[in-house]
Parts: C-alpha cells; structure tokens; sequence
C-alpha cells in the first residue's frame, strides 16, 4: 500500500501545480481576451498590438504572433501559418503532465491488484501448516488484509481520473477562447481597407521594439 500511497501523492502534486497554472491562464486569457474584442471588432490593429505586446496570456501571444507577421505579408495564409506556429508553442504548455495522471490512476489500480494477489498467496501458504480448526479464521483474516489494497488503489485512481477529466475541462476551455479569437482576428484581418491604414503602424511599433 505504501506505493500506492507515493502514487497518490504523485498526482495530488501535479494536479495542484497543473490547476494552479490552468487557472492563471485562464484568468489572464479572459482579461486579455476582453481589452482585445473592441479593438478586432473596429480593426484597430495600432491599438490591438499596444494590447498584446506586454501581455503573457496565450490569447496574447497567439495574436501578435500574427500582428508581427502582417508588416512582412498581407496574405492570409501567412497569417495563418504565425498564429498556428504560436499555437504548437502554446498548446504543449497547457497540457503538459496532465496525461501523467490518468497514467498514474492506472497504475493505482494495478498496483492494488497486485497488492491483494501477493497478499492471497501469502495467506494461502501461511494457512497451510496451520492448525485445522484455525485454518478458516487465518483465510479469512487474511483475504480481508489482502483485499484493503485493492480498494486502497481504487480509492486512489478515481480522484485523480476525476481531477484529470477536471484539468482537460480546464484546457479545452482556453482552447476554444484561442479559436475564437483566431476567428475573430482573422476575419478582421480581410478588410483591406482597413488593413492598409494599420498595418504600416504595426510595423513601426514593431520595429520599436525590437
């Protein structure tokens, strides 16, 4: 039982760091995600990229690596292909260690079957030179002994399958908020008329901070 016990306090470890992480991300992400609605809707793109520049928030991060790409092409294509480049980037981070516990869940569970099937050959054997008249007393103990550790490892896998199913809730909730705005972006991004009134002072402001 004790490796189950390290198993669990495993996964209680990376869930606390993972949720800890979700939900700053998620907090920045709708803040961000606020200030830069009004801006994409007027095609403010000057004013977008003030937004994003200092923001850490992945919504951030994704649109200027798109803003970035429009001073060295206009294409939408191109502009695709930055924020998509930015999301391989993103997207790892969010979801990083949360597989480990669904992993982890299930090695609780193997690891208690494991525990119970030593634990019956050990009461069998020890049952076997033992006085006849006890023999069903010591079985009987013994089962029960040896059956604490499956439920022990059972107890342990379902919490953490429920904090696993809880942390892609989580990230699946930022996922969608980078698609919308990526729709969003990309929509006000086929204006032209407007784009070639913008695009010139994202490229100096660009150029700034570099």
């Amino acid at each position: 039982m004790y490796p189950i016990a390290l198993v669990l306090v495993v996964g209680l470890i990376i869930t606390l760091e993972r949720w800890a992480f979700l939900t700053s991300a998620k907090v920045t992400n709708k803040l961000a995600f606020d200030k830069m609605k009004t801006f994409i809707k007027e095609r403010q793109f000057d004013n977008l990229y003030n937004v994003v520049r200092n923001s850490a928030a992945p919504v951030s991060n994704l649109v200027r690596a798109g803003l970035e790409s429009i001073p060295v092409s206009r294409s939408r294509e191109s502009l695709l292909c930055a924020m998509q480049e930015s999301a391989y980037e993103i997207l790892p981070r969010l979801e990083k260690r949360t597989s480990y516990l669904s992993v982890l869940a299930n090695v609780a569970t193997l690891l208690g079957l494991l525990g119970t099937i030593i634990g019956l050959i050990a009461a069998f054997t020890a049952v076997a030179d033992a006085d006849p008249a006890q023999k069903a007393t010591l079985l009987s103990q013994s089962i029960s002994v040896a059956m604490n550790t499956t439920a022990f490892g059972l107890i342990s896998a379902i919490p953490l399958l429920l904090f696993h199913a809880l942390l892609q809730s989580k990230t699946a909730q930022i996922t969608e908020s980078l698609d919308i705005i990526s729709v969003k972006f990309l929509n006000a991004f086929s204006a032209p008329e407007k784009l070639a009134s913008h695009s010139q002072d994202v490229k100096v402001q660009v150029k700034d901070v570099a």
